[in-house]
């Protein structure tokens, strides 16, 4: 076992010194103009030497400057400055908490599920008035009112409602004197509810409620989406501070010991950590035998011996021996610490590329309002029509250039996409994730659990005599070892009896089993255990056991990861279609070596830390390359946060399930190519969709400044060109997809060409 060197990110507060960086969480960010207002405010502040605010995390870091005359002694001071500069600026600020049940509370999720529900049962409803008005030639004025003043009733509270989220964030926008998109959005939805409550009160006219509405329902669909990406993202930090411990055994000078919380530890003190109890710190075993579950580090499913002076890491798992521990990193600056930043720092990355499409509502907003404005004055200026018909012109103008199929060209396509995904065992955690795994150009898989089952399996068990097996899986069969269980599974496979032994049983931490049978002492486990020299069947390449009976040749049992029936296939597709295919393994290099050698990959690593499939990741993409990765242990989870797209098995532990952008739910890989196959198609409907809108606002916006389209007719315009965007979409459904077969060259001619 290794050390890995923590790498330098935002700490916490240790031996009770006052914290050189803070960090807070801010609620109500939208876009990056959120992100600079409060950077530039925040840094303006003598107390503040510098400020880092993640918009996907929505985690805000201050680093103090502690030299300053207006640093408060009392950190408590300083903390309540930063937050009233936050809610000044109309954002909520509060410390950050490690707490995970924190990010399953997302009441803002909730409320704009609510407004939407709102928005569509009221559009719904509308729009039978509506249709009843347009095919009605002959309605008399007494009927046509009535259904005006019943779509009033119903419009007008649902818009009320459901258009909070975006009347709240334009509010907060005019109040800090800046613009962002909430604000045409409000302002059309206003615009066109006071003129048609004007209209009905007039009776005179059309009214503009169903416009209103629906404008208001598909805005809220991709308002809800992006909020459930963010979540993910915060969600995934949160799940990793889960493995660390609250609490700690501490051992006295005196042997006695007593519980510590993690925040009262410091370096060199003495921690015991008994059988089944995570390990709170980073530390050097100083007494006690064990094995260690390490899938934290190296993503391997089995175990690994630990003894006195071998390192362990906090969050790993101590499994059959007492252990005591001399701490060398306490909470802040261990393995699961460094995890934390890396991730932090990857998705900080991804919300960079996220942040493309804010830049193009910076321009968006003010373009949108000057156009209804020079439309107004236009028409104010220049006919004689009045202020009434120059403002529905305005109107007009505004509701035909929301973006309604600008909005919907991504939305619309994940919605479909991530159904066909679901029908085929997919499922999709980040809504942009569809987008990247189109463009990947390199595919990266770990090893186990991902290309393999993660499930040892006997390698030489058809040459091993069943009266063995037999003898071995009596001693085995209580065990919960995971090669004594695999030995088990072949016993059966084989139609082999597997009784538990009579005879008292007894189980060395690390070491193996023992029992007295006919007289005979018979041994379980590890080389070492049994007694057998390091010159007998010398072994690199496979997990083993041994049995020794009396005096009888000892027996060697081989283990080995079982590869996914369709791996191969899956590869050979990927590198037929142009990929570059690489292997990124925490297993032993020549284990790595052999299961390259199988697949046929060339580019492969063995033994890779966190930081090691990090560094390969990062190389990569410095010369432009957008990885895949496909993994699923938990040494995992930062490099499929750093990587350009990620994948992982619904058998990956819940932090790398978290880190994904997808998870398959079959036990074989062919879901990776439709999901890439799927996602090819999505991005191409995606700009069908995008050159659609442009084309639709280019001819349509002239037409309504020039005053030939009504509100009534922009909204029918803007509605059908999202019927049209949604009909696009639905060809998702029309492609067909790869499916792995029994025969090893089936890949190369099956499914749809890159």
């Amino acid at each position: 076992m290794t050390v890995l060197k923590s790498a330098n990110h935002f700490g916490g507060n240790f031996g009770g010194k006052k914290p050189a960086i803070e960090h807070f969480l801010v609620e109500g960010l939208h876009c990056p103009s959120c992100i600079r207002e409060i950077e530039g405010t925040l840094r303006e502040k003598t107390i503040v030497k510098n400020v880092r605010l993640n918009l996907t995390t929505h985690r805000l870091a201050v680093e103090w400057a502690r030299d300053s005359a207006d640093f408060h002694e009392n950190v408590t001071d300083n903390n309540d400055e930063i937050i009233t500069s936050l809610k000044e600026l109309g954002f909520k600020g509060y410390l950050f908490r490690d707490d995970p049940s924190a990010a399953k509370d997302d009441k803002e999720g909730r409320w704009l599920l609510i407004c939407m529900a709102i928005a569509g049962f009221a559009m719904m409803n509308i729009m039978l008035f509506s249709v009843s008005e347009w095919a009605g030639s002959d309605m008399g004025t007494q009927t046509r009112g009535f259904f005006n003043w019943v779509s009033a009733l119903i419009a007008l509270p649902a818009a009320s409602i459901a258009g909070m989220p975006f009347f709240k964030s334009a509010w907060g926008a005019l109040r800090a004197r800046t613009l962002n998109m909430d604000v045409p959005i409000s302002l059309a939805v206003i615009l066109s509810l006071g003129m048609s409550v004007m209209q009905t009160i007039l009776q005179s006219g059309d009214t503009y409620y169903d416009a209103a509405v629906m404008l208001l329902f598909f805005l809220l669909i991709g308002r809800y989406l992006d909020r459930k990406m963010r979540n993910h993202a915060r969600a995934t930090a949160h799940n990793l501070m889960s493995y660390r411990p609250s609490k700690a055994t501490i051992v006295k000078p005196d042997g006695t010991t007593e519980g510590c919380v993690i925040e009262m530890l410091s370096p060199d003190m003495i921690v015991r950590v008994a059988p089944g109890e995570s390990i709170p710190v980073d530390g050097i075993i100083i007494r006690g035998t064990s094995e260690v579950d390490t899938s934290l580090v190296t993503g391997e499913t089995l175990p690994v011996k630990a003894t006195i002076e071998d390192k362990v890491f906090a969050g790993t798992m101590n499994i059959n021996g007492a252990l005591d521990i001399r701490i060398t990193a306490l909470a802040g600056k261990t393995l699961l610490d460094e995890i934390i930043g890396l991730m932090e720092t990857a998705e900080q990355g991804r919300a960079r590329y996220v942040r493309l499409a804010d830049k193009a509502a910076q321009i968006y907003a003010p373009a949108v309002h000057l156009l209804a404005l020079l439309t107004f004055i236009g028409w104010m200026t220049f006919s004689m029509v009045g202020w009434q018909q120059s403002l529905i012109t305005a109107i007009a103008v505004l509701i035909i250039t929301c973006p309604c199929a600008l909005g919907l060209a991504v939305p619309v396509v994940q919605i479909v996409a991530s159904s066909r995904l679901f029908k085929n065992g997919i499922l999709v955690k980040a809504p942009d994730g569809l987008e990247r795994l189109a463009e990947i150009d390199v595919v990266a898989f770990d090893k186990t659990g991902t290309l393999t089952l993660g499930q040892p399996g006997m390698a030489n068990g058809d040459d091993i005599d069943p009266k063995d097996l037999e003898l071995a899986a009596s001693l085995a069969k209580t065990s919960t070892h995971p090669l004594c269980r695999a030995l088990i599974v072949a016993c059966h496979e084989r139609g082999i009896a597997t009784i538990a032994t009579d005879s008292p049983l007894h189980e060395e931490p690390g070491m193996g089993l023992r029992a007295t049978i006919d007289g005979r002492e018979v041994r379980l486990g590890n080389r070492d255990w049994c007694g057998i020299p390091a010159d007998i069947e010398e072994n690199t390449r496979y997990s083993e056991l041994w049995l020794k009976s009396g005096t009888a040749e000892p027996v060697f049992f081989a283990f080995q990861d079982r590869l996914r029936a369709d791996a191969a296939q899956v590869v050979d597709w990927f590198r037929n279609k142009g990929f570059d295919i690489l292997l990124l393994s925490g297993d032993r290099p020549d284990v790595v070596a052999d299961v390259s050698k199988e697949l046929g990959i060339t580019d492969f690593t063995g033994a890779a830390k966190p930081q090691d499939k990090i560094m390969r990741l990062e190389q990569l993409k410095a010369r432009g390359k957008k990885i895949l990765m496909v993994g699923d242990g938990l040494n995992d989870a930062p490099a499929l946060s750093a990587a350009y797209v990620s994948i992982s098995p619904s058998t990956a532990a819940d932090i790398s399930q978290n880190a994904a952008d997808f998870i398959f739910q079959s036990q074989s890989l062919d879901s990776i190519v439709r999901a890439y196959q799927i996602s090819r198609s999505s991005r191409r409907l995606v700009f069908i969709n995008f050159g659609f809108a442009a084309v639709y606002n280019i001819i349509a916006v002239p037409f309504a400044a020039a005053g030939m389209l009504t509100p009534l007719i922009a909204a029918l315009a803007m509605s059908g060109s999202s019927i049209v965007v949604i009909a696009n979409a639905l060809r998702l459904n029309l492609g067909k997809l790869f499916s792995s077969r029994p025969s090893i060259n089936s890949s190369s001619n099956s499914g749809e060409n890159k």
